[in-house]
């Protein structure tokens, strides 16, 4: 049996396809993680939802900003933008048993690997959580979208305030900060004050903010973390965070990480694989 994570498929599915025939995947078998934003930009976001649905319990899917979007859309709270590739789903035959499945899908993951646990976001986690209050949280999210109360939720979770996390937060701002914390960050401060205007790669931080990963004393140090989201930070060469965003849908390539526990006991093998995509979106467009 083989593990693999996979990052942002945004609706490209042949390229998807061409991965998992890569990596012989065999849902019998093996389990594939896909890190979020499984829908959008791409051309076929239909044909993955049915991909992996049809899989069941072997691809065990995040949700990404790009899938709540979609789902928000969906519920009225929100309209298409003129780069959104939506209408596949949006006016599919199925879409109400596709996207019913969508909002059963996790915020993060947490999953033992040998000796180890591996902490699975689409974005990323803020310092002052531990991987068990990560996944609490992220519960908490997940109950509202797989309740009879998910149409009032979407209208609600856009927002970029609060900025930061408190214990003290309750009712739509506590599901915002998680939200936007765990599909959205990707620089915040030694504090935890998160920014959401810049996104280009780990160097281009604005004064005062660093990569989410990089804070001195974040609290899930001692667990490895593998995210997605961020396509110009491209793989990082780190043993504690697995960067699996490569840029897919914007002419990059489509990236699995096999993942096992080393057979010391100590950390992660790993091994990637890649394919690139046919067909990248117009960032113009």
């Amino acid at each position: 049996m083989s593990l693999y994570l996979i990052g942002d498929v945004q609706g490209c599915a042949s390229a998807l396809q061409r991965l998992l025939d890569k990596i012989a995947f065999t849902p019998s078998r093996d389990t594939v993680y896909l890190l979020g934003d499984l829908v959008n930009r791409g051309p076929d976001s239909a044909h993955v939802l049915r991909q992996l649905q049809s899989y069941g319990h072997s691809a065990r899917c995040l949700l990404g900003n790009h899938d709540l979007h979609l789902l928000a859309v969906h519920y009225g709270a929100r309209k298409a933008g003129r780069r959104d590739t939506l209408d596949g789903v949006l006016q599919a035959p199925d879409r109400a048993a596709m996207l019913d499945w969508l909002r059963h899908q996790h915020m993060a993951l947490l999953e033992p690997i040998g000796a180890q646990s591996l902490l699975m976001v689409h974005a990323g986690v803020l310092p002052s959580w531990t991987a068990p209050q990560t996944l609490s949280l992220a519960h908490e999210v997940e109950t509202v979208l797989r309740s009879t109360e998910v149409a009032a939720f979407f209208p609600q979770m856009y927002g970029n305030t609060p900025d930061h996390w408190s214990d003290t937060l309750q009712g739509s701002e506590r599901l915002r900060v998680i939200v936007n914390a765990l599909t959205r960050l990707r620089f915040c401060t030694a504090q935890g004050q998160m920014e959401f205007s810049e996104t280009g790669n780990a160097e281009q931080a604005p004064s005062g903010y660093m990569p989410w990963f990089d804070v001195p004393a974040r609290r899930t140090q001692q667990t490895t973390i593998a995210f997605g989201h961020w396509s110009t930070l491209g793989c990082l060469p780190r043993h504690d965070v697995l960067a699996l965003d490569t840029g897919c849908v914007w002419g990059g390539c489509l990236s699995a990480l096999r993942v096992a526990a080393r057979p010391d006991g100590k950390g992660l093998d790993t091994e990637l694989v890649q394919v690139h995509c046919d067909q990248a979106a117009d960032p113009q467009a």
